[in-house]
C-alpha cells in the first residue's frame, strides 16, 4: 500500500481499534486546529496515544502506531471547543512525522488484520476472559451488565476496547494489542493481562478482609470495653479510664522512637490478654511505666553563655584558674558544635580541692539538669546496665535511672569516684563504663532491663577521682585535669567568701555577727589543719561557731573570734572529743 501524509491527533490514554465510532470533546486549540485542517483537506485523521500527560511536542512524545480514520462530523461549540466524531478504519504505522505549529503529520502504512473473528477459539477465548472479569467483579465493583451487553450484541472491536476501558489495562498493553495481527492473539494478550489482574485482585481482597476483621475485632473490644465501664460505674468502682486503654494512649502519644514504640506495643498486646491481677501483668506494667517514663526526645533547650559560665564558675570557686580556663574551653566547643564533642572530662585532686561542687557550677552555667553517681565500691556491671527482667527485682541501671529523674537526654551525669570501682564475678563495671563513655558507642546504649537503644550523646559526662589509678583504657577515654591543693592564700580567700557563710548556716548563726580576720583563718589553717582542700578548715569553722553557742546558752551572740579566742574554743572542742572517746572505751 501506498504511503500517504495524514494530519495525526495526539489523544491522552485511548487506544481505539477499527470500526469503531468514536466521540471526541477537543478544547486544545492545537488539536482544534488539527481536526480542522484534516476536515478541510483529507477528511481523515489518525488518533494516536501519547507517553505524557502534557500535549506533545517532539515525534518522541507520541507512540508510533495509530488508529486512521474517517472526520464524520464536526461541531463547534459557543465556548471555541469543538465536538467531532470519526470513524475509524485501520491501524497504521507512522513513520517521517513531523510537526509545524504544533500539528503533527506523518506518512501512514495499514497494518493488515486476519479476519478470525468467526473461529472456535477466539469465540471460547472471548467468553474465558468474560468470565474471568466476572469473577474479579467479586472483588471489584465493575458494571458487569453493560459488559454483559457488549459481549452479547457488540462486534469483536467494541468488546476488545470495552475490556482495555473496564480493566484500566494500561497504554503499552494496549498497544500491543492494537497491533497484533489477529483477534486470537489479541484476545491471547489480554487474558494474560486480566488474568495478573485477577490474582492481584484475590490478593486485595485477602488483605481487606483481614484489615476489615480487625478492625471489627477493634470495635468489638472497643464496645465491650464501654460496657466494662458502665457496669463498674453502676457498681460505684469506675476509676475513670481502663488502665489498658490508658497505657495504649500513653504509648502512642510518647515521641518514642519507631522501634521502641513497637516493642511497647507488642509488650502492651501481652499485659492485655493475662490477668491484671497476674505476676506477668504486674511485670509488664512495670516495665511499660518505666519505659514511658524516659525522655524520649526530651531536652533541656538553654543557650550557652560564656559570660555568664564564667561568671558562674568565679563566683562560686576561688582560684584554680586553669582549670576554670579548661571548663569554659569546653563549653565553648559544645556552643560551636551544639553537641558534646570531645573528650570527657575527668577531674582529679585530693578530698575537698572541689571536684563535685565544680560539676555543679558547670551544670548551673550550661542550664542543664544534674546528677551525681557514686562509683565507690561498684564492682556489678548490672549497676550501669540495669539487671534483666527475668530476675526478681529487675530494674533499669544508674544511667537510666538517672535519664528518668533528669527528665531530660541531656543532663550533666557526674561519675564520682571513678577510680574506686571494683570487679569480681559479678562482671567487669568499668567495660560497660567504658561504652558508656565512648561518643561512637553510646548513641546506642542498651539497657539490660529496658532492652532497647537509647541515645547518650547528649549526656555530658564528667568523672571526678582521687587518684589516677585507673586502667589505661578508662583514662584513655578521658581528659586527666588535676586539681592542685590550694595555696594558703586561697584558703583564706575561700573561707571569706563561702565557708564560714556556709557554717554560719548549718549552726543557725547569722553572719553579720561573726567577726573572723584574716589571721585568725591563718592560724586555723597552720595550727588545725593539714589538708590540700578545704573540707577540715570548714570543719574547725563549724566547730569554733557551735562550741561558742554551748557557752552562749545558745545565742548567737556577736563575737570577734581571735586568735586567742579560736584557741580557747577548739581546746576545749578537742577536749570533749578526747573524753568522749575515753567514755567509749570505758563502756566497752
Amino acid at each position: 500500500m501506498v504511503a500517504m501524509k495524514e494530519y495525526i491527533l495526539p489523544c491522552r490514554d485511548l487506544v481505539v481499534h477499527p470500526d469503531m465510532t468514536v466521540p471526541l470533546y477537543l478544547d486544545n486549540s492545537i488539536s482544534i486546529s488539527c481536526i480542522k485542517s484534516a476536515a478541510g483537506m483529507t477528511q481523515r485523521i489518525v488518533i494516536v496515544p501519547q507517553h505524557g500527560a502534557a500535549y506533545p511536542t517532539t515525534p518522541n512524545d507520541i507512540y508510533e502506531y495509530g488508529t486512521i480514520g474517517d472526520v464524520i462530523q464536526v461541531l463547534h461549540m459557543p465556548d471555541g471547543s469543538v465536538h467531532t466524531i470519526i470513524r475509524t478504519t485501520n491501524v497504521v504505522k507512522l513513520s517521517n512525522i513531523t510537526v509545524v505549529d504544533g500539528v503533527f503529520c506523518a506518512d501512514t502504512e495499514a497494518i493488515p488484520m486476519r479476519d478470525d473473528i468467526a473461529d472456535e477459539r477466539t469465540v471460547i477465548m472471548r467468553e474465558t476472559i468474560f468470565e474471568t472479569i466476572q469473577s474479579i467483579s467479586t472483588f471489584r465493583k465493575l458494571k458487569l451488565d453493560k459488559l454483559r451487553g457488549v459481549i452479547q450484541n457488540y462486534p469483536m472491536p467494541a468488546f476488545v476496547d470495552s475490556v482495555l476501558q473496564t480493566m484500566e489495562i494500561d497504554t503499552d498493553t494496549a498497544i500491543r494489542v492494537l497491533t497484533t495481527p489477529s483477534w486470537y492473539d489479541k484476545l491471547v494478550i489480554l487474558y494474560e493481562k486480566v488474568k495478573i489482574i485477577q490474582e492481584t485482585s484475590k490478593v486485595e481482597d485477602s488483605i481487606n478482609r483481614r484489615i476489615s476483621t480487625q478492625m471489627e475485632q477493634g470495635r468489638r473490644e472497643a464496645i465491650l470495653q464501654e460496657k466494662m465501664r458502665a457496669i463498674q460505674k453502676e457498681m460505684g468502682d469506675d476509676d475513670g479510664e481502663d488502665d489498658s486503654v490508658s497505657m495504649r494512649k500513653k504509648i502512642e502519644k510518647s515521641s518514642m522512637p519507631a522501634d521502641v514504640k513497637e516493642k511497647a506495643m507488642a509488650e502492651w498486646k501481652r499485659m492485655r490478654n493475662v490477668s491484671p491481677m497476674s505476676n506477668e501483668g504486674g511485670l509488664i506494667k512495670t516495665y511499660l511505666d518505666e519505659l514511658l517514663a524516659m525522655p524520649w526526645g526530651k531536652s533541656d533547650i538553654s543557650a550557652i553563655d560564656l559570660n555568664t559560665a564564667r561568671k558562674t564558675l568565679d563566683s562560686e570557686h576561688s582560684g584554680m584558674q586553669p582549670v576554670k580556663e579548661r571548663i569554659l574551653e569546653h563549653i565553648a566547643v559544645m556552643k560551636k558544635t551544639g553537641s558534646n564533642r570531645g573528650s570527657i572530662l575527668c577531674f582529679v585532686g585530693a578530698p575537698g580541692v572541689g571536684k563535685t561542687s565544680l560539676c555543679k557550677s558547670i551544670a548551673v552555667a550550661l542550664g542543664r539538669k544534674y546528677h551525681r553517681i557514686s562509683l565507690g565500691g561498684v564492682s556489678d556491671e548490672a549497676h550501669f546496665r540495669g539487671h534483666r527482667k527475668t530476675y526478681i527485682g529487675a530494674q533499669t541501671g544508674r544511667i537510666m535511672d538517672a535519664l528518668k529523674r533528669a527528665k531530660a537526654n541531656n543532663p550533666v551525669i557526674v561519675l564520682d569516684e571513678i577510680d574506686k570501682m571494683g570487679r569480681d564475678w559479678r562482671g567487669d563495671p568499668e567495660s560497660a563504663l567504658l561504652e558508656v563513655l565512648d561518643p561512637e558507642q553510646n548513641k546506642a546504649f542498651r539497657d539490660h532491663y529496658l532492652e532497647v537503644d537509647f541515645d547518650l550523646s547528649n549526656v555530658l559526662f564528667i568523672a571526678t577521682a582521687n587518684s589516677l589509678n585507673m586502667s589505661s583504657a578508662l583514662k584513655d577515654r578521658m581528659e586527666i585535669i588535676e586539681i592542685p591543693g590550694y595555696s594558703e592564700d586561697e584558703k583564706v580567700q575561700i573561707a571569706r567568701e563561702h565557708l564560714i557563710a556556709r557554717a554560719a548556716a548549718d549552726t543557725g548563726w547569722a553572719v553579720d555577727k561573726i567577726k573572723m580576720g584574716d589571721d585568725a583563718i591563718r592560724h586555723i589553717i597552720r595550727k588545725y589543719t593539714a589538708e590540700a582542700g578545704v573540707r577540715g578548715l570548714q570543719r574547725e569553722i563549724t566547730a569554733i561557731l557551735r562550741r561558742s553557742l554551748l557557752e552562749n546558752d545558745g545565742e548567737d551572740v556577736p563575737t570577734e573570734f581571735t586568735i586567742e579566742k579560736i584557741d580557747d574554743l577548739l581546746s576545749l572542742h578537742q577536749s570533749a572529743g578526747f573524753s568522749k572517746r575515753i567514755g567509749f572505751g570505758v563502756s566497752i
